[in-house]
């Protein structure tokens, strides 16, 4: 074991060089927009004239993409901003849970996506002046009991990760299940995954339309903060820049248009002034200008191995996203293994009956993505699951990556199981073991002992497609090791926690492939047997002197 131990610190340790080659060659490229700034390109963008803007697809009316094309209120106001300074913009589609350390890192100039502003983010990114008011809206099935937010209490309630309405549901210590984008919320609702969800009120109200009176809007809360443009820390001239285009927007008419045309009906409150009026924010006083155009490396070196966000993110990591990731990967893989003997078992039938049902399982699990046969299995099963379990996710997303494993793990064992020689069943046979007891006890022994490697490593596969299972909808309690760093990243911007959940993956994976090599070497080697010292063989003068006596011994006979 003590080799083991060190083939796994020489892994940590070239995982972690490597690593820092990696950050010092990309840093340089990456802070190329915060620290770029000339004549050619005074606003330090990724591509000098052109405003590369991250934004969602499916936030109607904010931001979403029809036909072929970004648009939404924010998307086409920071259009109209963006032609007042003279520059194109480029949209990019991106999950929420990214845009802001996507942003913060150099990867787009702006984050369009009705962005909320929050002390935590401005930790992370740099506000413009606002532009736009909203409130939290409340969607519930029609003839819910939940009538209000007063109602939610004990709750299961649906949030798009990183949002506004997550800090909320957080801040109210409901039980927020956490999804990636706002038609994971609404397939929570229509599957009775979540009895309620929290959204901004227009892209709930839109939805609750749409639904064909399955559900509705009841109730709603002004957001304090107000919405702003993201941009890069310390890119204080392009910052600058979009103030100014907001102001002119909004002197000419163009923000009350568009308020007009995607709110129609939509009151402003008095307390909410755009631009660099009453309403305006506060500018930035930190000092990370000064770091942003700083040495790229210790940017980089802050936003993955920020010690102090590890530490915040330590505790959920271990007591809650630890044990939950080795309870789904476990629990699959012992199931998946069953059936995968089972399907080896068939597919070698000489039974077509048999055998055809294995091969086409076989290839249609395989082929199919496990994001896809995830979401199938738990949206398309969840009434069923919810009726039999209640809205636990677990069993069905169990389920799930039990067939996709099975699919796998039997397509090693029927190679394994065909590896061994066929001498080893008719020898068998011939001692008078049946068929099946043949199998049982010579063949598939050996044909497992030779694919323990390969099944380890289908194993590590499960274990991090366990992470998949947060497309079903996770309370915080039910959250696994990526979740948990991702659910951290999204809501501070800054990626340390998901490092550390790497980490995680690791300290669980590594050791498990060394030990399980030492064990495969120990099997085709044998256990090394050590020598009774009286029984050593004689040194070399012994030798000689036994060799010399025997042919004196002999020669005397021979003269006798």
């Amino acid at each position: 074991m003590t080799k083991v131990r060190r083939l796994f610190a020489a892994t940590i340790v070239l995982a972690a060089v490597l690593s820092f080659v990696a950050l010092i060659g990309g840093g340089p490229a990456m802070a190329a927009g915060s620290s770029g700034n000339s004549k050619d390109n005074p606003y330090g963008l990724v591509e000098p004239g052109v405003l590369l803007t991250g934004t969602l697809t499916d936030a109607p009316p904010n931001v979403y993409l029809k036909d072929g094309k970004f648009t939404g209120f924010d998307n086409d106001l920071l259009v109209a901003v963006a032609k007042k300074l003279n520059l194109k913009v480029e949209f990019v589609g991106t999950e929420f849970s990214s845009l802001l350390t996507q942003v913060a890192r150099g990867k787009f100039d702006v984050g369009s996506s009705s962005i909320s502003i929050t002390e935590e983010r401005k930790q992370t990114v740099d506000f413009t002046n606002r532009y736009d008011f909203g409130y939290l809206g409340l969607i519930a099935p029609a003839g819910s009991p939940v009538k209000s937010f007063n109602d939610l209490a004990g709750k299961r309630v649906a949030v798009v990760q990183g949002t506004v309405q997550d800090d909320y549901a957080t801040r109210k210590k409901l039980n927020p299940v956490r999804v990636n984008d706002y038609n994971a919320a609404l397939n929570q609702l229509r599957t009775g995954g979540a009895a309620a969800w929290i959204a901004p009120a227009e892209i709930g109200e839109k939805s609750a339309k749409e639904s064909g009176g399955k559900l509705a809007a009841v109730d709603s809360v002004l957001d304090p903060g107000g919405m702003a443009y993201a941009v890069a820390p310390g890119n204080n001239a392009l910052r600058e820049a979009l103030n100014k285009g907001l102001d002119e927007v909004i002197a000419d008419g163009t923000w009350l248009k568009l308020q007009k045309q995607y709110y129609p009906g939509r009151a402003i409150p008095k307390e909410f002034v755009p631009g660099s009026g009453k309403g305006s924010i506060e500018k930035p006083t930190s000092n990370r200008a000064s770091s942003a155009s700083g040495s790229s490396l210790g940017s980089v070196w802050s936003a993955f191995f920020d010690f102090n966000a590890m530490k915040k993110a330590f505790p959920d990591l271990l007591k809650v996203g630890l044990p939950n990731t080795l309870i789904l990967a476990v629990t699959s893989g012992v199931i998946g293994t069953i059936l995968g003997l089972l399907l080896a078992v068939a597919g070698l039938s000489r039974h077509r009956w048999l055998r055809w049902p294995a091969r086409v399982y076989t290839d249609i699990f395989r082929g199919l993505p496990a994001a896809v046969t995830i979401l199938l299995i738990g949206v398309g099963f969840a009434p069923l699951g919810i009726e039999l379990w209640g809205p636990n996710p677990y069993p069905l997303g169990i389920l799930a990556l039990s067939l996709i494993a099975s699919a796998y793990i039997g397509e090693i064992f029927r190679s394994g199981i065909q590896s061994v020689d066929k001498g080893q069943n008719e020898a068998a046979r011939a001692i008078g073991f049946s068929s099946g007891a043949s199998m049982r006890l010579v063949v598939i022994p050996q044909g497992i002992r030779r694919v323990l490697p390969a099944l380890v490593n289908q194993f590590i596969a499960l274990i991090k497609d366990s992470s998949l299972i947060y497309f079903l909808g996770l309370l915080a309690s039910q959250r696994e090791l990526f979740r948990i760093g991702a659910d951290a990243a999204a809501n501070s911007g800054n990626q340390s926690a998901l490092v550390l959940a790497g980490l995680f993956y690791l300290a669980i994976t590594v050791p498990l492939t060394h030990y399980v090599n030492h064990i495969d070497k120990r099997l085709r080697e044998g256990k090394p047997v050590k020598q009774d010292p009286d029984e050593q063989a004689p040194s070399g003068a012994e030798s000689r002197g036994i060799a010399g006596a025997t042919d004196s011994e002999t020669q005397k006979q021979v003269q006798a």
